[in-house]
């Protein structure tokens, strides 16, 4: 593996005492704790985790720090495109928006310019945010880059509401929540977890989670085979439905559908670290200090949707997606005569849509409830290349 970046020693202290209590956890746990636990904590835990701490999460080296970039920062397009869909949702149900998981506040604010030139403002702006420091970030970016009147709509929420109206939007969602690790081996299914020996160290274990169990066809596995599953976004999908009176869900990540997910060349799984613009594959190291992501399988999601009586409505890769928005139209009405606002553009819009980058890897999925009297209702997203048939 690459050696990573050094953090500061203030960094490497709140990373101890995150470690700290994950031992004393393995040890009244036993001497062992599934990765799901584990990825909880080092994501979750307030005050210490990377997403309850206080480390700058977003952005780019240039910029100065960060550990990643998403697409609402790297052109305000991808809101201006996204908002074409939601105000679709807005307009037929004169309803609000749910973002869930906010980051810096951006796509908010991006999102609801788009739709007040559009038109199509929603009654409220929900965002529900359970990380009290990235609440805090996103009032102070919305406050800045908003008119008065538009932060006005903004709510923020602890839990889910009750008979939403409107559209629930996901953008990397679904990748950070803990996962569990299954490994084949000997023809049996093992899982994955964590002991401590000096230091933070895998050890599996026979699994005897039956739920875990039939979340997979283990039969279809090689030997050997390392992977996850994640029936914690199952049960998001499960609370989303719930919540959802009447309107869209859409939900943007990267994943697969089964079939590739649990493909026999992806032997190693796809969990993934990002550290300082660095991508590695250690979740035991520089715990509260690092963002650790599984891809979306996105028929387990898809099977969690229609169980709970939503229709899915469709599913297409990023860049399909954001064409049948119009991000291209949306570059096009930028001149290329201004090279320096129009060329980073160009070059964002091309990161979005190319199959090498983002286009391809990231996909959209999209679920409505009772809107089943608009029987010719395609949402526009999913106008061409709609690829439900192989979830």
């Amino acid at each position: 593996m690459t050696a990573l970046p050094t953090s500061s020693a203030e960094s490497q202290d709140y990373s101890q005492q995150l470690c700290d209590l994950v031992q004393k956890k393995i040890v009244t746990s036993g001497g062992w704790i599934s990765f799901s636990e584990l990825m909880q904590m080092a994501l979750y835990t307030p005050e210490l985790g990377y997403y309850s701490g206080g480390s700058q999460k977003f952005g780019t080296i240039k910029d100065g720090g960060g550990d990643f970039i998403t697409a609402p920062q790297l052109t305000p397009l991808f809101a201006q495109a996204l908002a074409r869909q939601v105000a679709q949702v807005v307009s037929l149900t004169q309803g609000d928006v749910l973002e869930l998981g906010a980051g810096t506040g951006l796509l908010a604010a991006d999102l609801l310019l788009a739709l007040e030139r559009l038109g199509q403002l929603p009654n409220q702006y929900y965002i529900l945010e359970v990380s009290n420091h990235l609440r805090f970030i996103q009032q102070e970016n919305l406050k800045e880059k908003l008119p008065s009147a538009l932060f006005e709509k903004v709510v923020w929420l602890g839990t889910l509401p009750t008979n939403f109206v409107g559209i629930m939007l996901g953008n990397e969602v679904l990748d950070a929540i803990p996962v569990h690790l299954l490994v084949k081996k000997n023809d049996a299914l093992f899982e994955r977890g964590v002991t401590f020996d000096q230091s933070l160290t895998w050890r599996d274990k026979p699994l005897e989670e039956v739920a875990l169990n039939n979340l997979i066809d283990a039969d279809a596995l090689p030997n050997d085979y390392v992977t996850e599953v994640c029936p914690a976004a199952n049960g998001l999908i499960h609370s989303l439905a719930t919540a959802l009176q009447t309107g869209a869900i859409l939900m943007i990540d990267y994943g697969f559908s089964a079939s590739e997910y649990y493909h026999p060349q992806r032997n190693e799984g796809t969990l993934m670290c990002h550290y300082q613009h660095y991508a590695h594959s250690d979740p035991l190291i520089n715990l509260g200090l690092q963002d650790i992501t599984a891809h979306v399988n996105f028929t387990a999601i898809a099977e969690a949707g229609l169980a709970q009586g939503l229709s899915l409505h469709g599913y297409c890769n990023q860049a399909q997606f954001l064409m049948s928005c119009g991000i291209l139209d949306l570059l096009g009405a930028v001149s290329p005569d201004d090279a320096a606002v129009y060329m980073p553009m160009a070059a964002a819009v091309q990161k979005l849509l190319s199959p090498a980058e983002m286009g391809d890897l990231f996909k959209v999925i999209s679920f409505t409830k009772n809107l089943a009297e608009n029987d010719d209702l395609l949402l526009l997203g999913f106008v061409s290349g709609d690829k439900s048939h192989t979830l």
